[in-house]
């Protein structure tokens, strides 16, 4: 798969991250990841595809304006690595920091795996001690 490829297939997954509360989310992720796709947080950490969607449209509430910004596409046989930065503004308050109106923007790091044109699964790290950080400033 060359690097146009790989960012064609996983470019709808991050319009699903981008202002959330504004698309329909479920038709997004359901239209590329596969039934049984998991994102994994940890290597025992995991979530399905169904949890997923009910994340990222919670994070669509609290954080309006959440937005994922590609900034590097790697592929290298079923695997694509993207970096990117997450940033957005919570609405009210953020895990326990009081909502003062502040900006955060953080990078992050998904390695997906895929088969068939579908995403198989995400295994993600998201540097979020750093916007907690940045939203108590």
């Amino acid at each position: 798969m060359t690097r146009d490829q790989a960012r064609a297939l996983i470019a709808p997954f991050y319009d699903a991250l981008n202002n959330p509360a504004s698309k329909d989310v479920r038709a997004l992720i359901e239209g590329l990841a596969s039934p049984d796709w998991r994102s994994f947080s940890g290597e025992t950490v995991s979530k399905g595809r169904d949890e997923f969607i009910q994340q990222v449209m919670g994070f669509g509430k609290l954080l309006p304006d959440l937005a994922w910004d590609i900034k590097t596409v790697f592929a290298d046989g079923d695997t694509i690595i993207v970096r990117s930065e997450a940033s957005g503004t919570p609405a009210a308050d953020f895990m326990g920091i009081p909502h003062a109106g502040k900006r955060f923007a953080i990078m992050a790091i998904d390695v997906h795996t895929v088969g068939d044109g579908k995403l198989l699964r995400a295994h993600h790290v998201e540097d979020w001690a750093s916007a907690l950080r940045q939203l108590k400033g």
